[in-house]
């Protein structure tokens, strides 16, 4: 009889927060139903009720979020599509974006490349022969403004894969913005920002663990106040996956992670409830579909479940996951490209199924260069595909239910809380980083996936198994040759013909905030003003903080 009051108080809550939202949002057909004319209902619930399912799964929209974070899900507006473009120059890049806009993308998501990510310009010797190869240059303000051209950024939203550098980054988007007249607290977008991850798995950070903390805190703290749309990190999981994690892994070293970003900001004096509901995650979506949907409903439980009982968080939006997703680049192969777009298509029904707020499907030909724009389109209407055509956004979290789903969803909690025990035990993540635990655990989980496959026990269709033997070799992406020589001629004329006294008093100022306490990020935002370069603002920094050298 308790359950049924529970259930009935829950209900009658989910009903009155869906009108409400409804008429702010209404959906997106009057009625739903299948090509048989079968109606199909917002939610599906079990016809008997028990204490685990309140507490364990409940309604979507309400703690503890396992069946997604809106009442309606996709039947109001379907998840943001939004493709990861960047390559050669600024200009390059733009008309790609513009295409992909064209084209019924519905958010923009920049690719730099490797010396942007680790802060130095186009023209230093440690960029020589990676100007503009896995993303675009970006070396100052101007090339910012070339990459953003004729794009209104009070109604596009941007996400920007950087990291060590996220700051500089955000506020050159910050005064590009006010350049074409929008105000700091009408963007929106987000930046990755989340270096631990790049200590256990990617490799692209310049500082140390702990002045690298205190700008990602610096960067919450300013944008609380600035730029409140904002998303100001992304605290992902990809890439310690395309490292070889398992999802289990994935799942608990992300969170680990995201407890330490939580707790460097309560320590920063930051209130939970001002900066929470702005963090984001990013997951990959791998090929074993059941585990991927479940992996990413069980992510949503135990980051509201943590929020709320180990942080203290009042406001619902401090215990809401919201993530963004990729197919797993690493899933690739060279061989029989084609076959590419079959993974990614399996890959994006488990994100969607498993309420991803945005998405970005790989391209058929990543395994061998950067996409051409006839694969990044085929890419994009994977997404339109299942969005306007399958019927999978129709109904709120249709495998909720399912014994197989809700039993890995408990599974794979289990053996992520088992993680987040241990990384407790070494002081936390930022221990466990600096231990090399984490880096350990997954070196370990790649070797043994690396064996499988080369003993055949793990069939990869096309690459160990059902190979071809004479294959036709697709039509590649070619860069520009021309590029670094180009991007440093440009490099030397925003030098030349800035006002150097005030962009080396912005550099001045910025050390002397590095050497105290101040919020670095108006530092920055200065100098990103007076044109002062990456590698400038970086190389300040670096001087002050030292560089990370590994474990």
């Amino acid at each position: 009889m308790e359950q049924d009051q529970d259930f009935n108080k829950l209900y009658e809550e989910w009903k009155e927060t869906t009108k409400k939202l409804m008429e702010r949002f209404p959906e997106r057909k009057d009625a739903f139903q299948t090509s048989s004319s079968i109606p199909v209902e917002r939610l599906y619930l079990p016809e008997m009720l028990d204490e685990k399912y309140i507490n364990q799964l409940g309604f979507p929209g309400q703690y503890p979020y396992t069946r997604g974070i809106q009442p309606t899900m996709y039947r109001a507006r379907h998840w943001t599509m939004r493709q990861y473009a960047g390559f050669g120059s600024a200009v390059e890049t733009n008309r790609r974006f513009h295409y992909l806009l064209e084209q019924g993308q519905t958010g923009l998501s920049v690719a730099f490349d490797l010396p942007t990510q680790i802060g130095y310009d186009s023209d230093h010797a440690m960029s020589k022969g990676e100007v503009g190869k896995v993303g675009v240059a970006i070396d100052s303000l101007e090339d910012m403004e070339a990459l953003l051209k004729d794009i209104p950024l009070d109604k596009v939203s941007t996400s920007m894969t950087i990291n060590a550098p996220a700051a500089v980054l955000l506020a050159m988007y910050i005064v590009v913005a006010e350049k074409q007249g929008i105000a700091p607290d009408k963007i929106a977008g987000t930046i990755q920002n989340d270096i631990l991850k790049e200590y256990i798995a990617r490799g692209t950070y310049i500082f140390p663990p702990k002045p690298s903390m205190r700008l990602i805190t610096d960067i919450f703290a300013y944008c609380s106040e600035h730029v409140p749309k904002w998303n100001t990190i992304s605290i992902s999981g990809y890439h310690i996956r395309e490292a070889g994690a398992t999802a289990a892994q994935e799942l608990a070293f992300t969170i680990a992670n995201g407890k330490a970003y939580v707790e460097a900001a309560l320590k920063a004096g930051l209130d939970i409830d001002q900066f929470a509901p702005r963090l984001a995650f990013f997951f990959n979506a791998h090929n074993e579909f059941f585990e991927e949907v479940a992996k990413f409903r069980a992510a949503r439980r135990m980051w509201a479940t943590i929020m709320k009982e180990t942080y203290g968080a009042k406001k619902p939006k401090s215990w809401q996951l919201r993530f963004h997703t990729q197919t797993g680049g690493s899933t690739l192969t060279a061989q029989q490209p084609d076959n590419n777009i079959v993974r990614v298509t399996v890959q994006a029904l488990s994100a969607v199924l498993g309420g991803t707020q945005s998405l970005h499907t790989n391209s058929r030909d990543e395994a061998l260069a950067l996409p051409t724009e006839d694969s990044a389109r085929i890419a994009l209407r994977t997404q339109q595909i299942l969005a306007h055509e399958s019927g999978v956004a129709d109904t709120v979290d249709p495998l909720a239910g399912s014994y197989y789903v809700e039993s890995l969803t408990d599974s794979l909690e289990e053996e992520a809380n088992a993680y987040l025990h241990k990384i407790e035990e070494l002081g936390g993540a930022v221990a466990a980083v600096e231990q090399g635990y984490m880096q350990r655990e997954i070196h370990h989980t790649a070797y043994e996936t690396q064996k499988s496959i080369e003993k055949g026990e793990q069939v990869v269709v096309g690459m160990n198994a059902f190979q071809l033997d004479d294959e036709p070799k697709p039509e590649l992406h070619r860069l520009d040759p021309e590029l670094a020589k180009n991007q440093k001629e440009k490099l030397k004329k925003v030098r030349d013909n800035r006002d150097q006294q005030r962009a080396s008093a912005q550099l001045e100022s910025l050390r002397q905030a590095a050497q105290g306490t101040d919020n670095l990020m108006p530092h920055i935002v200065e100098c990103v003003r007076s044109y002062c370069t990456i590698g400038e603002i970086c190389g300040v920094l670096r001087e002050e903080f030292g560089e990370f050298t590994g474990v």
